[in-house]
């Protein structure tokens, strides 16, 4: 199967009447992402259909997730899992570790398959607790590396975000240097929830000095929507024989695999063994491991997932223009933007609407974060702001 974002689709006249799309709007999304009316020849999967939100059926763009749903042939490889269940998928997991090996042109060693990429925090933080390590972590992050370290009893140290939500690099680095033991640094890049990446320029030369004693976890679940020039993947310094770092990756996000829950971790074989102590042999379900080699193989659907992510985005970027809310440059799936009212009437009008959006945030108690949907359901989103803003909403 193909996949399609056909703007004849989104812009017929019963999708027009229940959307209330604007013409003008979605072309210029397009043209912004470089989309034709037809990005492949095949049919977009089901879940991709729009209906119109209810108490029942909401507009979910609250968690991150891909609105897609997998890859046709990832759902195929899933269901046809299934009959195999029976068996642990022991030749499988091999063939998804030696594929993503490849992937990262490092040998097998390197990768750590996990249950999703919290599976790859919580074995890291427990290796290196025994150590009497700190964990330093911008204060704006995801939570799951504190959640982890608090578990483990270990120290956490947050940084102050700079006045513009970007993480204060030098006051990590302080962090460190300052601390009579083991740091394990915890950087999310694409970070969650601002959405903002750190330059490749700004995090390798780090790195690359190997303070005594630090460990770097970077967590790049969201690097495939990036299109921002100065990310760069810190893959290519693990290939390169670096023993201080660990990537993280997940196939929830751009694989819309959220439920599957498969990840991996990619680091110097040392430090991969170490982790090997702190998670399952048999962590992956034989339909996760099938999935994600078939939508690894899918290099159409994760264009397809990414153009539709662009467009998306533009939608609700426009709106927010539109409406003189600030927001930040994100380059996830999904928006960090200011408020002019109390998030938790924002939040309640939304679900009044049928749609769910994200939770607070301190310090930024000021901002919401807001999931990409597909394009339809931005659009419909889009709209319904700009009605909030006649009732003084938002």
């Amino acid at each position: 199967m193909n996949f399609l974002i056909n703007e004849s689709d989104v812009l017929n006249p019963k999708r027009r009447a229940l959307l209330k799309l604007s013409g003008a709007l979605l072309g210029t999304a397009a043209v912004t992402t470089g989309l034709s009316s037809r990005v492949f020849a095949e049919t977009q999967p089901e879940s991709a259909t729009f209906t119109a939100p209810s108490a029942d059926n909401p507009i979910r763009i609250n968690f991150n997730e891909n609105p897609l749903g997998m890859s046709p042939k990832a759902q195929a490889a899933a269901r046809d899992a299934v009959v195999k269940a029976n068996r642990y998928a022991k030749n499988e997991i091999l063939m998804l570790g030696n594929k993503l090996a490849a992937h990262h042109q490092v040998e097998a060693p390197s990768i750590l398959l996990t249950a999703g990429s919290s599976e790859g925090i919580r074995a890291a933080i427990e290796a290196y607790a025994a150590l009497e390590a700190q964990l330093v972590i911008p204060e704006l992050t995801y939570g799951d590396g504190e959640h982890f370290a608090k578990i483990a009893g270990m120290k956490v140290t947050k940084v102050k975000m700079l006045n513009n939500w970007a993480f204060d690099i030098e006051g990590l680095k302080a962090a460190v240097a300052s601390y009579n033991g083991p740091s394990i640094v915890y950087l999310v890049n694409p970070n969650n929830p601002t959405g903002t990446i750190t330059p490749a320029d700004v995090i390798e030369p780090w790195i690359a000095s190997k303070p005594a004693n630090t460990m770097f976890i970077v967590d790049e679940a969201y690097a495939e929507f990036v299109n921002d020039p100065r990310f760069r993947s810190i893959s290519p310094m693990i290939t390169q024989g670096a023993e201080n770092i660990i990537l993280l990756k997940t196939f929830s996000k751009i694989h819309a695999m959220a439920g599957m829950r498969v990840g991996y971790a990619v680091a110097h074989p040392t430090v991969i063994a170490l982790m090997g102590r702190y998670v399952a042999g048999e962590k992956i379900n034989f339909s996760g491991v099938d999935a994600a080699l078939a939508s690894m193989n899918d290099s159409a659907f994760i264009t397809y997932s990414k153009k539709s992510n662009d467009m998306s985005r533009q939608i609700l970027l426009k709106a927010l223009d539109d409406l003189k809310l600030p927001y930040l440059p994100s380059e996830g799936n999904f928006v960090f933007h200011q408020l002019v009212v109390p998030l938790k009437d924002y939040q309640k009008h939304m679900a009044d609407a049928g749609v769910l959006i994200g939770r607070a945030f301190p310090p930024a108690d000021s901002w919401c974060r807001i999931s990409l949907g597909t394009p339809q359901e931005m659009q419909w989103v889009a709209d319904t702001m700009r009605e909030f803003r006649k009732k003084s909403w938002i």
